[in-house]
Order: structure tokens, then sequence, then C-alpha cells
């Protein structure tokens, strides 16, 4: 199931206003050029930010997500009426014959066991043309990025559109690897406190590049994400 931040209406509509900066998708669409890909399917694409802006470059786009309050706000956006919108999730995915597959965000860590990731990466090679690519990145456990995830690192106040002076921050509740968990909060303008728990995995390079190969992908490289130097591991992989 989704995590309340991503699936309940009142936290999805504030996802993008907390999280303006979006620069983290410069590289993804540079490699978008780069491949020279046509047809894109964004996997996990939340509100959908990726996804318009791929479509405001005249690709063909497909966005799928398990949270239908995400894609409600993702159907609201300018240019929205150009990507075709799938609730669900990369294992039940309709036939598909695509260039390039994404997972921006961070979204690979949010596949707890080896079935579900497995599970995951068979339906995007299933989606993808022969020879197609796969891109996503995955943070560097090594970095240990979850001692930032309290609140004196995260707090934000800032005033919203249409909402008011909100407040949001995250406390770390367990580290246990390879997991992670952590409760996001947001109060409203009203004092009244949304949470979000979400649990994310944090696997090695080398054992993300294991479960490629064995779910029929060959890895091209493994790059460095350039807003984040060494915190992440890009990952690039064709279908086998």
């Amino acid at each position: 199931m989704p995590d309340a931040i991503f699936d309940d209406p009142r936290l999805a509509r504030l996802y993008d206003p907390l999280d303006p900066d979006r620069s983290d998708l410069d590289a993804y669409l540079a490699m978008v050029r780069e491949f020279g890909a046509q047809s894109v399917l964004d996997v996990g694409c939340g509100t959908g930010t990726f996804a318009c802006l791929l479509a405001g470059q005249g690709l063909e786009v497909v966005g799928v997500d398990p949270a239908l309050a995400s894609l409600d706000v993702a159907r609201g956006k300018p240019g929205a009426d150009a990507v075709r919108w799938i609730h669900g999730d990369a294992t039940s995915l309709p036939p598909l014959d695509v260039d390039i597959a994404f997972m921006t965000g961070n979204v690979a860590q949010v596949f707890l066991t080896d079935d579900d990731w497995s599970a995951t990466l068979r339906g995007i090679r299933d989606a993808l043309r022969p020879g197609g690519r796969l891109v996503f990145e995955t943070r560097d456990p090594e970095q240990r990025a979850w001692l930032g995830w309290v609140r004196g690192a995260t707090y934000v106040e800032r005033p919203l559109p249409g909402v008011g002076q909100v407040r949001t921050w995250t406390d770390l509740v367990e580290v246990a690897p390879p997991f992670v968990t952590f409760e996001s909060r947001v109060v409203l303008p009203d004092d009244q406190t949304l949470y979000s728990t979400s649990t994310l995995r944090f696997r090695s390079s080398a054992e993300v590049e294991q479960s490629l190969t064995d779910a029929g992908f060959v890895v091209d490289e493994v790059r460095d994400a350039p807003d984040r130097p060494g915190k992440e591991f890009v990952f690039v992989a064709h279908r086998g």
C-alpha cells in the first residue's frame, strides 16, 4: 500500500508545494536525449512532475503509480492530457513497447522484499522494447542518509498559496539495516497534524546489480547523481 504522504489527498496536494525544487530531474531529461528515446515509462510517477515535463518535450509518456491521490494531482497539471496515466504498478502494466523506463525520486527503495523488487524489475523489462533501457537511482547505504532525517535538519515552515502557514519535518523512527523507517509530519494552519510513516530499503550497488542481472537486464554503467555527488547510485541498464 502507498504511504499516506502519497495516497492521502490532503498530503498529496501539498507534496509539490513543499518540495518545489525538482532540478534532480534535469539529468534524467538529458538521458532521454542522450539515448534518443521517443517513448518513456515513468514508474512511480507520483504527482506527475517528470511525466508532464517529458510530455512537454513531445515524447510519448506512460505514468504509473499505485497512489490514486497522487495521480489525481498529476491529472490536474498543465500538459497532463498528453500522458497516459495508469493506476497500479509495474507488475500489472498493459502491453507496452517503450524505449526507456525511469524510477526517479528513489522510488526503487520502496520495494522492501526481494520478491516485490524482482517482480517490479520483470514487469519493467516486459514493458521495454528489445534493448530498451531502465534508469533509476538509489541511495548508497554507506553514506547513511538517514542521519539527516531528524527534525532539526528537516524542519520547514512556509506559507502555501490557498493553504496558509504550514510546518513540516521528519523524525527518524528506526534503523534496522537494510531497512530505515521515518515519520513525516505536516502541521496545517489550524494545527491539524497529518502523519505519514515510510520504510525504505537500502541495497548495496552489488545487490542491485545482481537483481538486475537476475531479472534479465544488462548493466551498462553506474553513474553518480550530479546534484547529489557521492550519495547515490544511478543505474543504467538495458533489456538483455
